[in-house]
């Protein structure tokens, strides 16, 4: 770990993560990997209870704003979300993704405003599309519907108490 990084997990916060494909590569930009990855986010997020409030996966990096896991420590559900994927999609490359991540822990709902909006409006900011609900590899439009896509997420739609 770097000198003076300090995560502070288990603190019952959430989380606002980023993690970026190997030399953040665009191993994201096609469709077919997205879906992959998404299928893979729901599997693993229902396996260890995790609630995820917004994602996006962008061509080169994923954003998740997710709860800590109660049977899982978020650097291994990371870990296995990531081998995951890996396993299914690296084919030739020597890596799928970058092995460390951004973290930063989401403590009132201003944060947790503010990160929703930078997740669901990175596409735009990145000229992928115009508008959020244009971008189908997000949260956007779970928020703007109550539609669940492939990943459930936990919003004002769907709201579920954590466990204590």
């Amino acid at each position: 770990m770097p000198l003076g990084l300090k995560r502070f997990q288990q603190a019952r916060d959430l989380h606002f993560i980023t993690f970026s494909c190997y030399r953040r590569l665009p191993y994201l930009a096609d469709p077919e990997p997205k879906y992959l990855v998404e299928q893979i986010l729901e599997h693993t997020r229902a396996r260890h209870n995790a609630h995820i409030y917004a994602f996006v996966l962008m061509p080169e990096h994923v954003h998740l704003l997710i709860n800590e896991t109660f049977d899982l420590p978020l650097a291994m559900f990371l870990k296995s979300l990531k081998q995951e994927t890996s396993r299914k999609l690296k084919r030739d490359q020597p890596h799928f993704w970058q092995p460390r991540y951004y973290d930063f822990n989401v403590r009132t709902p201003e944060k947790f405003s503010e990160k929703v909006r930078y997740i669901h409006r990175n596409p735009v900011t990145r000229g992928l599309v115009e508008q959020p609900d244009l971008y189908p590899w997000s949260s956007y439009i779970h928020y703007a519907s109550g539609i669940q896509g492939t990943v459930t997420i936990e919003s004002g739609w769907a709201i579920r108490t954590q466990p204590e």
